[in-house]
């Protein structure tokens, strides 16, 4: 128990029980030099992979610069220089041309009327029918005659009356002036008698008057028609009492046939229109419906306006239609074409072929080598679909009517086919061209080429010189670096067991 303990011997021999618990042996720590191989092989795939973009980009660009000749001999090569511009072309020919001024234009009876009673009654009776075509002097209403005719009666009797006392005046005149040629009487009595006579001849003559007044009032009571025309709807019923300061009247009438169409036309046609009609000519008139698309009527012009509106600086005119079938009915909205005049003999083109710029109006002409030249010209009268070239223009020539958004003055074009022409559906890819650009089918043969060049690159690489080494590494350098480092850690774990 009391031995002493050798410090040195027990410090020399501590080493020895040591090693059965030491946590990092000495073979475990040998493999760490290792790590510099993995990246090389990184440091290696990378100029791997970028030395195969970079043979991709080379190889587009040898192709973007060579053509796609190389990959399909059998293509027929492109032509030189720009393709020529696919069109279509019209020829100017000769034709008639009319003059017509379009308007918008209300239809306007020449006759309304608004029947309204003359004198104050019941209404005894209504003679039409709501909607009814009446002529003239048919039959409408009757208002109650009875107490006119009481009227008539009283006056005819005092009219008796007063003629017994105009001949008792007459007699008694008679006699007074025999007297007074025998100086019997005096001559005053005489003018006195005159004067009485004079005085029962005018209550004759009123009396008269009160009569053919009761007889006009009896006649008011049976209302007629005007006008020939269409009743409107019925505004009052029978057994009401009606007077003259009524403000709707009984019944409207329209006059429907003939009838008339106002429309307004600016007042720089004033001048044309007026020598026109000066000259005796006969202006037509067409009317048409509301989408400008159905003709309703053709009449000719009767009138127009004695002012103009200053504040619209239009004119007013009116024109006459006969309308048996009642196709214009009252206050319909129309649209107007007036014939003015037609020019006859001129040069006439399509309104495609026409074109618009700094110099004016001016058109693409098609020469014999099939090249453009840009013509100015001055027009004239047009319509939907033809306008009339007064200068610039021969008979005979031809101008291009589709596909001149692109054209220049010499621009090389190919005049569309028959069956191009025929419609968007006869050929599809022309009109899509013409769809899309308006121009030639240079362009899309292009584009279309560079996008087939695409995929024959990618199944005509094997064949290509220097393309297959290139082609084949594709999918190895880009996925095994990936896989490589997550494998990398793993022998770390192995010693713990």
């Amino acid at each position: 128990m009391n031995e002493k303990v050798d410090l040195d011997t027990v410090a020399d021999a501590r080493p020895a029980s040591l090693p059965v618990h030491s946590p990092t042996p000495s073979p475990v720590t040998a493999p760490a030099a290792p790590p510099p191989a993995p990246r090389r092989n990184r440091l290696v795939r990378l100029v791997v992979v970028l030395a195969f973009v970079l043979a991709l980009i080379a190889g587009g660009l040898y192709y973007e610069k060579i053509g796609t000749s190389t990959l399909d001999a059998s293509r027929p090569a492109e032509p030189k220089g720009t393709p020529p511009q696919t069109v279509r072309a019209a020829e100017a020919v000769t034709g008639d041309m009319p003059i017509t001024i379009d308007a918008l234009g209300t239809v306007t009876p020449l006759a309304t009327v608004t029947i309204k009673t003359q004198i104050a009654g019941k209404l005894m009776k209504v003679g039409y029918t709501e909607g009814q075509l009446v002529k003239e002097n048919d039959f409408l209403a009757q208002i109650d005659p009875r107490p006119f005719e009481v009227v008539l009666a009283q006056a005819q009797g005092q009219l008796a009356k007063d003629t017994s006392l105009y001949g008792q005046a007459q007699a008694d005149l008679a006699r007074y002036i025999t007297l007074s040629k025998q100086d019997s009487i005096a001559h005053q009595q005489v003018d006195d008698q005159t004067f009485l006579v004079a005085q029962d001849k005018a209550a004759m003559a009123t009396d008269q008057a009160m009569i053919d007044a009761a007889k006009l009032n009896i006649y008011y009571t049976h209302i007629v028609s005007p006008i020939t025309g269409r009743v409107g709807l019925r505004l009052v019923d029978a057994g009401n009492y009606v007077q003259t300061t009524d403000p709707t009247g009984l019944v409207v009438i329209t006059q429907l046939d003939p009838i008339s169409v106002v429309f307004s036309t600016p007042e720089d046609n004033l001048p044309r229109i007026t020598r026109r009609l000066n000259s005796g000519a006969t202006l037509p008139v067409t009317v048409l419906d509301r989408s400008n698309v159905n003709k309703l009527a053709t009449g000719t012009l009767t009138t127009f306006d004695n002012q103009i509106d200053t504040t619209t600086g239009t004119f007013k005119l009116r024109a006459t239609f006969a309308n048996p079938d009642n196709a214009l009915f009252p206050s319909q909205f129309v649209n107007v074409r007036l014939l003015v005049d037609t020019v006859t003999g001129a040069v006439v083109v399509p309104n495609a072929a026409v074109q618009l710029g700094a110099m004016g109006s001016f058109v693409y002409v098609v020469k014999d080598d099939n090249t453009v030249i840009v013509r100015k010209i001055v027009t004239g009268a047009s319509d939907s679909t033809r306008t009339v070239v007064s200068e610039g223009l021969a008979v005979g020539d031809k101008v291009v009517i589709d596909g001149a958004d692109r054209l220049r003055e010499g621009s090389k074009v190919k005049l569309a086919s028959a069956k191009a022409d025929a419609g968007p559906g006869a050929d599809g890819p022309a009109g899509g061209q013409r769809k899309g650009s308006g121009s030639g089918d240079g362009s899309g043969q292009h584009q279309h080429r560079h996008r087939q060049g695409g995929g024959d690159a990618a199944a005509d690489a094997p064949a290509a010189s220097g393309a297959a080494p290139a082609a084949t590494p594709t999918a190895a350098p880009v996925t095994r670096p990936a896989v490589t480092p997550t494998a990398a850690p793993s022998p770390s774990p192995k010693p713990k067991p």
